[in-house]
């Protein structure tokens, strides 16, 4: 039988009667493993990269898992290129609906465990993958967020400057500190996955969502170092449409907030 996790009822200031994980036993007991965490790549245009990712995570966990969000290139036959799995969508559907094809899909294996998400234009690098690892088995949390604002030296300056504003927004609205909240490189437990379907969001703010969702059932998120990457690939984010999305996001998540209280 799995370990569920242990929720209890505490004071905060935007959750005034959010669940919280009980002090008495660690969230979760389940040991992350290579055999039981799955990697999810949700892919859009990544034929240059698609091949190394893959690679490299299945070099890290038994089970890999790419899901091709309706590209025209072949991001999907170089995925099956590296072994691996690939689920492909027929008409792009956003980072978000891709990312709940692949839960749908892990969900399914009572083998899973936990699911870790990276990206497949090479950003983030499977090699940490290990790291997520260790700080789940280590704090017992049941979702773990890289955090790259440890060494910011080769991040982009106006990148820098919007990943600790929105880092600092979201952390006061779901009532937790997380450092690094737009980073997508994140591991979870498959008890908080079954939650994260049921988001309206489907583009970017979905991830932001997932974070939401995770502090209402009361799991702490921990973080995990990991490297900042930037190389030739091109940044998918819309600024003016993904920023409206991300304040329409606060606004509604502030208001279920107060709808609990």
């Amino acid at each position: 039988m799995r370990p569920e996790l242990e929720l209890r009822t505490t004071k905060n200031s935007m959750f005034d009667a959010r669940p919280a994980l009980s002090d008495a036993s660690p969230p979760m007991s389940v040991t992350a493993t290579r055999a039981n965490v799955a990697a999810l790549i949700p892919a859009y245009y990544e034929e240059k990269f698609i091949r190394d990712v893959a690679t490299r995570a299945k070099a890290q966990l038994e089970t890999i898992l790419v899901v091709d969000d309706g590209s025209t290139d072949k991001t999907s036959e170089e995925a099956k290129a590296a072994g691996v799995e690939v689920v492909k969508h027929e008409k792009n559907a956003g980072k978000g609906a891709a990312i709940k094809t692949g839960l749908r899909t892990l969900l399914d294996r009572p083998s899973i465990e936990f699911i870790l998400i990276l990206d497949g234009d090479g950003q983030h690098l499977p090699e940490e993958i290990p790291s997520f690892l260790t700080t789940a088995n280590t704090t017992g949390a049941p979702m773990i967020v890289g955090n790259r604002m440890g060494d910011v030296r080769t991040m982009p300056f106006v990148r820098k400057c919007t990943n600790r504003f929105m880092s600092w927004r979201i952390s006061r609205v779901i009532g937790q500190r997380v450092p690094d909240t737009q980073c997508g490189f994140r591991m979870f437990a498959r008890a908080l996955a079954a939650g994260f379907l049921d988001t309206p969001s489907t583009a970017f703010d979905f991830e932001t969502e997932m974070l939401a969702i995770a502090a209402r059932q009361g799991c702490a998120i921990a973080a995990a170092p990991v490297s900042t990457v930037y190389g030739d690939e091109v940044s998918k984010i819309h600024p003016i449409r993904d920023t409206i999305k991300f304040f329409k996001l606060i606004g509604r998540l502030k208001r279920e907030a107060r709808a609990r209280v």
